[in-house]
């Protein structure tokens, strides 16, 4: 009896994914719970297990294809379909080697006769590394040049959740110095989460989405943190922050940067956050502007901190100061509640 596993919805809202890897070939013998495919959902990577045992029929999504929830991905057991050629798992937007017989249809290379140019020094974009009319009135006008790739998994979803973010969501920021000299610089980001938490309670609307005609104020304080991997930028949740110690908060953000690195986050660790702190350390700058984590209202970033001169009795002195920025939607968050915040956050940071 064959099995038809089908795209499963493996995130909050997910309507489509990505097919990063498969982990198995078509006539290989597999077991229950076996390494299936590892599938790329909302900024992370999932493996999947095979949900039946027996032979892999038909693979009938290639790698790098995006396909809607419920897709038929793979076929276990049963015959396999004699009419169907076999699937590549290689990616779908693998260029063509050079000097090979480009992929191209009829009409493409006959554009390019026209347009005396070269198919065998083109990389194409289409699915398969097929050449489009795109790519060859591209070359006629402009040269190749440059290492080409395509942009899929981790970086396509980055570049799509910041383009929305760009795109619908008026964004304001709001910049003011922080003084840090008291803090351990060790605790900084889970003294920022903690008190942007904490702060977060006298200013609901900055701890809220706009779905439709509404403004949804949330009760909960699930912070994202903003973690640089060698994929991309991640965006963690660490929970209940409003409530939990500062060691605990430490300790939470450790263990959710290190997994972020090694590409190993579950799903539910990168879902439902109410606000996103972002720090860059010694690569931040002086300030930031960062972008509103959609469907967020609001970012708090941390730049460089370091000794600079600072007024205190009338007395030049050196302090350990940094900016903090709140980057708003200005739908929601009225540029004087922003304030507000950012300036009771930097009370609290400053008490530490």
């Amino acid at each position: 009896m064959a099995y038809e596993f089908k795209l499963p919805d493996l995130g909050e809202g997910l309507t489509e994914g990505e097919i990063a890897r498969w982990l198995v070939s078509e006539g290989q013998e597999i077991a229950e719970d076996d390494p299936l495919v590892e599938i790329q959902t909302d900024k992370t990577t999932v493996e999947v297990p095979s949900p039946a045992a027996g032979t892999v029929t038909s693979i009938l999504v290639e790698e790098g294809k995006v396909v809607p929830v419920g897709t038929v991905l793979v076929v276990i057991g049963g015959e396999p379909d004699a009419t169907r050629p076999p699937t590549e798992t290689k990616s779908a937007a693998a260029p063509p080697e050079r000097g090979t017989k480009a992929r191209v249809t009829p009409l493409v290379r006959k554009i390019a006769q026209e347009l005396r140019v070269d198919l065998d020094s083109l990389a194409g974009t289409g699915p398969q590394g097929r050449i489009t009319e795109e790519d060859v009135r591209g070359a006629a006008t402009s040269p190749v040049e440059g290492r080409r790739e395509p942009l899929r998994g981790v970086r396509r979803v980055i570049a799509e959740h910041m383009a929305r973010a760009h795109r619908e969501v008026p964004a304001v920021t709001w910049v003011e110095e922080c003084d840090f000299s008291g803090m351990d610089l060790k605790q900084l980001v889970p003294a920022v989460l903690k008190a942007c938490a904490e702060t977060l309670k006298e200013f609901p609307e900055l701890n809220a989405r706009l779905e439709r005609d509404e403004i949804v104020f949330l009760d909960r304080y699930d912070l994202g943190v903003a973690v640089q991997t060698d994929n991309g930028l991640v965006v963690p949740v660490v929970r209940d922050c409003a409530t939990r110690s500062l060691e605990d908060l430490r300790a939470d953000v450790t263990r959710l940067a290190e997994s972020a690195r090694e590409g190993t986050l579950k799903p539910e660790e990168l879902r439902g956050s109410t606000f996103t702190v972002t720090s860059a350390g010694k690569l931040g700058g002086l300030l930031q502007t960062p972008i509103v984590n959609y469907p967020e209202v609001a970012i708090l970033s941390v730049g460089r901190i370091g000794p600079r001169p600072v007024v205190r009795d009338g007395e030049v002195v050196a302090a350990q100061t940094g900016y903090v920025s709140v980057t708003f939607d200005h739908r929601v968050v009225d540029g004087t509640r922003a304030a507000e915040f950012g300036l009771a956050v930097i009370r609290k940071l400053e008490q530490r």
